[in-house]
């Protein structure tokens, strides 16, 4: 039997992908349209400032696109948290998106400090 790699890259691909998805199931309204358009944004940026990241040539850049990643988690966190309050969406896909947020938000504060401490 193989062993499948863990690959957080691509862990954070699919939150994005899944935020996009749950995000088109909204009723439009002004509000929804916003928060989906925010919650897109925020959680795509926060994969791509994690993959840049992972290629980071310097310490000062892999901190950098680091807390840019955290900022834009931070972002998506309180965007689904909006929506949690206005109980927009599917709960269980909100809940297992929070969930998610906030576990990717620990790897990478996790991953931060240890690059501070070697």
């Amino acid at each position: 039997m193989t062993k499948r790699k863990f690959d957080l890259e691509e862990r954070f691909i699919v939150f994005a992908a899944d935020i996009m998805d749950f995000s088109e199931t909204l009723p439009r309204s002004f509000s929804n349209d916003y928060l989906a358009n925010q919650k897109i944004r925020s959680a795509g940026s926060s994969a791509l400032n994690f993959g840049e990241m992972q290629g980071a040539g310097t310490d000062k850049d892999y901190f950098n696109k680091g807390r840019i990643a955290f900022k834009e988690l931070k972002e998506t966190q309180l965007n689904l948290r909006i929506m949690q309050r206005r109980n927009t969406g599917s709960k269980q896909e909100r809940e297992r998106l929070l969930d998610e947020n906030t576990q990717l938000i620990k790897i990478l504060i996790t991953l931060i400090k240890n690059r501070g401490n070697s």
